[in-house]
């Protein structure tokens, strides 16, 4: 089996309200864009997964994947996470691509993807609200008690004031207002800060240490990205003087970071996104080397629908004892928005969890209407266009030369 096809969309979802998110300070998001991608083998099991994007920034991707991908075998992953990784270094991160061989190789073995990765029994998740924007105390408090009615025991809420008394009122509005029961996490979004629009403070330990001390008094859950995503050695520091868990790891860059995170003990919750970094296979590796540890694992999803379905299939081959994290800010941000080309929506039951797929792959189903009437096929090659290319671009000889060489590997 050989992947013959390759495809891949712009899509761009209209959000019916601006959505303002706490990681890019006042900047505001209208659309909700990602790049999906789709992988045919010669016999036509197909295999998906998307990439968040900002605007069309992989427009020349599939021209330089197309003679990395085309004619291997999907369900050899190490042999393809070898090509991405050569791929890389002509200057794109594209691991997200692996979840595509892990849905191909799922549904050829006819198992969902977390028993692939090692789950037992996976039914439902436990999901967390996770908010993205910065609201007045007030608003914040009432807003919770709305989710708490979805069916929602924890929430997330965003902190990103110059002051740091600004950041309490929030955290202290809302325990006063939902009491004790109610899981409260906090994300201060300085693993990797960004101020193209808004300027915004960058925390050091001394002010990440003091904050610490304020959340424990009000009985927060746990407290994520409070340093750059690269101090692992103040972030090792801070855990040390911390009672409440420190979490990060959403945007770090795959194994090799995480090993060296692990090693120092730089936080209680990891969260590798699978759609970022080192893919499935690194957020494979972290989820194991926490368990071996008693340390957490949930995975940070604030992507699209299909990097929710993809990171949970990961989350559902673990322990699973802390909630997923589930993107939700009305009105901007809502299922119809965030899950777009899906099939069905995403949403919660009313004891505040979410079903894990048990059909083989990822079990993630696109609405091909959806898909044609939000996204832009851009980019689409088989194995024939690529013999036809490479006769074009290096004359017929050497493509028939190239040809040989890699049917002998």
């Amino acid at each position: 089996m050989k992947i013959d096809r390759i495809e891949l969309f712009h899509v761009a979802i209209p959000l019916s309200k601006p959505f303002y998110p706490s990681w890019i300070p006042g900047y505001p998001q209208t659309v909700n864009r990602f790049t999906f991608l789709r992988l045919t083998t010669d016999n036509g099991v197909q295999g998906i997964s998307a990439g968040m994007a900002f605007e069309r920034e992989r427009e020349g991707l599939g021209g330089l994947i197309g003679p990395y991908l085309i004619g291997l075998d999907p369900t050899d992953i190490d042999t393809v996470r070898q090509r991405l990784r050569e791929v890389s270094y002509l200057g794109w991160r594209n691991y997200w691509i692996e979840a595509a061989l892990w849905d191909i190789k799922g549904k050829v073995e006819g198992k969902p993807v977390w028993e692939l990765l090692g789950g037992k029994e996976a039914r439902v998740a436990s999901v967390y609200a996770s908010t993205g924007e910065v609201h007045p105390p007030e608003q914040r408090a009432e807003e919770v008690q709305t989710l708490i009615h979805k069916g929602f025991k924890s929430v997330k809420l965003r902190v990103k004031s110059f002051k740091m008394g600004d950041d309490i009122a929030q955290i202290e509005a809302v325990r006063q207002s939902v009491g004790e029961d109610i899981e409260i996490g906090v994300d201060a979004n300085q693993g990797w800060p960004v101020t193209l629009i808004d300027d915004a403070p960058i925390w050091d330990l001394e002010r990440a240490t003091l904050f610490a001390h304020e959340c424990a008094a009000l009985g927060v859950g746990w407290i994520e990205e409070p340093l750059d995503m690269h101090a692992y050695d103040d972030l090792a520091a801070l855990r040390q003087v911390s009672t409440v868990p420190i979490a990060g790891g959403e945007l770090n860059s795959g194994w090799h970071e995480f090993k060296v995170m692990l090693e120092k003990g730089s936080l209680d919750i990891y969260q590798p996104d699978a759609t970022f970094g080192g893919g499935i296979s690194d957020a494979v590796r972290v989820l194991a080397a926490c368990q071996e540890r008693g340390l957490s694992y949930t995975p940070h999803t604030w992507t699209n629908g299909l990097g929710f379905l993809i990171n949970l299939q990961v989350f559902a081959a673990g322990l699973r004892h802390h909630p997923i994290e589930y993107p939700y800010e009305p009105p901007g941000w809502v299922p119809e928005v965030r899950d777009g080309i899906l099939a069905e929506t995403i949403e919660i039951s009313p004891d505040g969890t979410v079903p894990i797929p048990n059909t083989p792959g990822m079990g993630i189903n696109i609405d091909e209407d959806k898909l044609k009437y939000f996204g832009e096929l851009y980019f689409e090659i088989t194995s024939h266009g690529i013999a036809v290319k490479t006769v074009r671009d290096k004359g017929l000889f050497t493509a028939i030369r190239l040809a040989r060489k890699k049917g002998r590997k």
